[in-house]
């Protein structure tokens, strides 16, 4: 048990895959650092408002926590299936991509091995650099958590997941009746019982994760209308050639981080559809039909409003006015909600459109600097301070494999364990002859 005053090796901020993926390479690559993790949620949980029926990860299951950079851990996905003997039951599926659902009873079944180093019901709310002469004698950092607990360490990995877009004109209103896609299950469980089972869904963005909303609220017993907006003349398909997926080679994060400013801006421009704005060809077609048969039998529950561009929304006592225009024709429309999901992404760091300069949390440190340069080993290059990594927020640096998906975060996990290793050797190396 490390005690409160210990000045740790390595704080972890956040415990969902990338952070677990990082316990994981910590154990088996470095086991002498002393390692703690701070997470918001109460438990280890992943994805847990977006577990939808019949949804899969879009991503091969070998692509896991671990298997990428160890085959013979103990903590891949095959061994899950193992030791929880469903691998043949597993293996039968006919299906291409794994359930959502059982990636997440995955990812929940690793985290557990490392709940001694984890305190959960902990959310980081401050960092401060506490230089060397001080009570402690050494330099580190101080993490305030939103409990009064405080971390010391001589370095930070920051895994808190990325700042939900929210597009205008949704800024401008506060409501619990408009919602991110992150809460999207308990948000409309509870408008369904606010409206008696007659709710009227609105869905915005023209992502994967809009198009399976669409779906599921479509076919929830409690609603009663699905409206989906999009600005594309339909919702547009994933580009799955295997060419567009070596983005998630390690070698392509080799390319992308020496690219200059005007490649990096091409490449993510050309790259766009391999992951955002798209949708996979299963459930467009589900979603198709699903709008055919409801034609054949005269039914207007599910209406899919393309080429319109949200214009503005107002906060009712009757529910939130959505304000619409196609842009084709220049007709405009009015609808009434009893929930806005937007599903609309997430930004990203950086200066332009959709992005912001630095993770709310490192205001204090970094916001004296302009734009954040990120090392290839995912650390951030600020003068005098102590090693800071970002775990799976490095996708205007790194490339498409830091947005959000699994493929590379046992190699990213393996670089960040060997940066800590190289630039924090006294300790490893005291431990080493102990």
């Amino acid at each position: 048990m490390i005690s409160s005053t210990q000045i740790l090796d390595v704080l972890g901020i956040g415990f969902g895959p990338a952070n677990i993926a990082l316990a994981i390479a910590l154990e088996e690559l470095a086991p002498t650092l002393t390692t703690r993790f701070m997470e918001k949620r109460s438990d280890p949980l992943w994805q847990p408002n977006m577990l939808l029926p019949g949804s899969d990860i879009q991503n091969h299951p070998l692509r896991d926590l671990v298997t990428p950079r160890n085959p013979r851990s103990r903590y891949s996905f095959t061994n899950f299936l193992y030791e929880n003997q469903r691998l043949y039951e597993h293996l039968n599926l006919p299906l291409h991509y794994p359930l959502r659902l059982e990636y997440a009873q995955y990812v929940s079944w690793v985290a557990r091995f490392f709940e001694d180093q984890v305190n959960y019901s902990s959310e980081a709310v401050s960092i401060e650099l506490v230089k060397g002469g001080s009570e402690e004698g050494t330099n580190h950092y101080r993490v305030y958590s939103a409990d009064g607990q405080v971390y010391r360490t001589r370095s930070l990995v920051l895994a808190p997941g990325r700042t939900p877009y929210i597009p205008d004109p949704f800024t401008k209103i506060i409501d619990a009746r408009i919602q991110h896609l992150n809460n999207y299950l308990p948000a409309l469980q509870e408008a369904i019982e606010s409206t008696a089972g007659e709710c009227r869904v609105a869905v915005i963005g023209g992502s994967q994760s809009a198009v399976e909303i669409l779906l599921h609220a479509s076919e929830h017993a409690g609603v009663k209308e699905v409206v989906g907006y999009t600005r594309n003349f339909g919702y547009r398909q994933k580009d799955t050639s295997p060419f567009s997926d070596e983005v998630y080679f390690p070698e392509f994060v080799d390319t992308f981080h020496r690219a200059n400013p005007e490649h990096k801006s091409r490449l993510r421009r050309e790259l766009l559809h391999t992951n955002y704005s798209a949708s996979d060809i299963d459930v467009l077609d589900r979603l198709y039909i699903k709008r055919y048969e409801q034609y054949l039998r005269n039914e207007q529950g599910l209406e899919i409003k393309n080429c319109h561009e949200v214009t503005a929304c107002d906060a009712r006592t009757d529910g939130i006015e959505v304000k619409s225009r196609q842009f084709l024709e220049g007709k405009t429309s009015r609808k009434t909600f009893d929930l806005v999901i937007l599903a609309t992404g997430f930004l990203d760091l950086g200066s332009g459109e959709r992005q912001e300069p630095y993770p709310p949390l490192l205001a204090a440190l970094a916001s004296n600097h302009d734009g954040m340069q990120i090392a290839r080993d995912y650390r951030l290059e600020l003068d005098g301070h102590l090693p800071t990594y970002l775990n799976g927020l490095c996708e205007s640096s790194h490339g498409m494999g830091d947005a959000g998906s699994f493929s590379l975060l046992a190699l990213r996990s393996k670089a960040i364990v060997e940066s800590l290793v190289a630039l924090l050797p006294t300790r490893v190396e005291n431990q080493r002859h102990a």
